[in-house]
């Protein structure tokens, strides 16, 4: 009992501090135009409500799989939707036939290839996976 209890407080403990490492940030292609976003603007691309940028380009949203961590950082954060909330929402977008929700990549690495090789491209990744390829438009 006591050796179960020990290593539940563990696994606790390793959560929290694997949480805290992680920081999600949004980011476009370092050729964009687009510079920084705001969090509902962020929020209604990634969300099919607009599907340009401030500047009128287009915004092209990449997501990264359910069940990630990362996604379920940046949905809470910047759409204040959890899993189940953005299932639903999306199965009624896609009955209704008003929208289609963002391509899906697995990855930080892969979501950051992607952007940076297309300017009207938006994602989200760890902020540790950032490099020169991409721009951070948004620290939610």
């Amino acid at each position: 009992m006591i050796i179960n209890l020990k290593f539940t407080l563990l696994f606790a403990l390793l959560s929290l501090a694997v949480s805290a490492q992680a920081e999600v940030v949004v980011v476009v292609s370092s050729k964009s135009s687009v510079t920084s976003l705001t969090t509902e603007q962020t929020a209604k691309i990634f969300l099919g409500k607009v599907v340009t940028f401030p500047n009128e380009h287009a915004a092209f949203p990449i997501d990264q799989p359910e069940g990630s961590a990362i996604r379920d950082e940046f949905y809470s954060k910047v759409a204040h939707k959890n899993s189940s909330q953005l299932t639903a929402y999306w199965a009624k977008i896609i009955f209704t036939g008003e929208g289609r929700p963002p391509q899906l990549i697995a990855g930080d690495v892969a979501v950051r290839k992607a952007i940076a090789s297309n300017p009207s491209a938006i994602g989200y990744i760890d902020k540790s996976a950032v490099n020169r390829s991409v721009r951070v438009v948004l620290k939610p």
